[in-house]
């Protein structure tokens, strides 16, 4: 084999190898694509019968979506044109509306001309964000756990992790960051800090504390911040939220991450804004027109109903989501299942005990055996023996699909 033929080879196997690590085996709806080859030879007992709970992703019949979104995606229809083909960081109308809304939300204002942009879904927005700052080489810091797409993305554009451990289980009121392990990747030259606030997998919020130290370092050692804010609005009751961007830090290191598609189940209409440094939206725009061109147009009218929505409504959908943590964690900790209470979001991130099993065999006898879709803790960094499950279900199924985890979980014990 000539030298050249060796050299792209090499290239062929590493974009092989770029591509394989980007698996999506794991992720939500993808579970009906994996086989149950020799699962039976590892079941011990009979099948636990129950209505199937995909706890890998929340449940839009049991929490239907925000009330009016479908009358104002209908209006955008018979709109046509002028909203189908918007600019392509989105309508300037619904981003005017949208900076007012979220500067009241978040603490600090928003710029809607030029600090804003409408993208599919919030997975868009974490897609060209990262992509806009992260080139080859880059030390990027990244928390563990976290949400899945962080870690795969830097890896994709080239980027080198520098984790940041997070000791969610420590008991105290803060989400347990290790403030001196960040600095440390700070000193080690990460250009970028990617995090979740509230965290995905664990529902962990960030004490005001952490917070103010975060940007304190970001600030001191010109580290730009993504801040994932997916879940900032289902603050459950006696909890506090402080908002990075309200924490004096240079609008121009920081990129704010949001959506509807999770507390107001439009997750359908795949809708999520990213706000912050104009810079980086710039480029974040010239990148989407080449990639999806925009969100879609007639789904960008939904996001009227956003921050809109009836009086009480968000607050009900705060209590049913609080009352099925609430009962599942009771379940749970009464199973031996060790679990941090989330105090936003609708995820838990439970410890299982020792198995005789390995965690993806677990996982895809839960499925099978006793009708259960998870997703397993190793997505979201070294967590072989958690699982986490988005509890936002039909109270009831959700509540008797638990009590089969804790089954199964005692079944196949070391």
């Amino acid at each position: 084999m000539s030298q050249s033929n060796m050299k792209n080879e090499a290239k062929m196997l590493s974009d092989n190898d770029k591509f394989a690590a980007l698996n999506t085996d794991n992720a939500p709806g993808q579970e009906v694509r994996q086989a149950a080859v020799a699962i039976d030879v590892l079941m011990r007992g009979e099948a636990l019968p129950g209505r199937l709970v995909d706890f890998s992703h929340g449940d839009v019949d049991a929490f239907t979506p925000t009330p009016g979104a479908f009358e104002h995606f209908t209006k955008a229809v018979d709109a046509g044109a002028r909203q189908a083909y918007t600019e392509y960081r989105g309508s300037a109308d619904i981003r005017m509306e949208l900076a007012e809304k979220l500067a009241a939300f978040t603490g600090a204002p928003i710029s809607a001309e030029h600090g804003t942009i409408v993208t599919p879904g919030t997975q868009g927005a974490l897609f060209l964000a990262v992509a806009s700052l992260v080139n080859h080489g880059d030390k990027v810091a990244i928390v563990q756990p976290d949400y899945f797409a962080n870690r795969k993305l830097v890896q994709f554009f080239g980027g080198q992790i520098l984790p940041v451990t997070m000791d969610y289980m420590g008991g105290s009121a803060d989400a347990g960051l290790d403030l001196t392990q960040l600095r440390a990747t700070f000193e080690a030259g990460a250009k970028v800090f990617l995090f979740s606030n509230p965290n995905n997998p664990t529902g962990a919020v960030y004490s005001e504390r952490e917070i103010g130290k975060i940007a304190e370092l970001a600030a001191a050692f010109g580290v730009t911040i993504i801040a994932d804010q997916l879940y900032s609005r289902l603050l459950y009751q006696g909890e506090a939220y402080t908002h990075m961007r309200a924490c004096g830090l240079p609008e121009e290191r920081m990129i704010t991450i949001m959506g509807p598609s999770k507390t107001e189940s439009l997750s359908g209409y795949r809708l999520g804004i990213a706000f912050g440094s104009a810079p980086i939206i710039e480029r974040m725009e010239k990148l989407q027109a080449i990639v999806s061109l925009r969100a879609a147009g007639y789904n960008q009218a939904v996001l009227r109903t956003w921050f809109s929505e009836p009086a009480g409504w968000m607050d009900d959908r705060i209590r049913l989501h609080q009352a099925l943590r609430d009962d599942l964690l009771a379940l749970f900790r009464d199973g031996g299942l060790q679990c941090r209470t989330p105090q936003a979001g609708s995820y838990l991130f439970p410890t299982l005990p020792a198995l005789a099993i390995s965690q993806q065999d677990f996982i895809r006898l839960l499925r099978h055996q006793a009708n259960v879709i998870v997703t397993p803790g190793t997505e979201f960094g070294p967590h072989p023996d958690s699982i986490r499950l988005n509890f936002s279900q039909d109270h009831m199924s959700a509540v008797a699909a638990g009590r089969r985890i804790v089954e199964m979980a005692h079944r196949y014990r070391r």
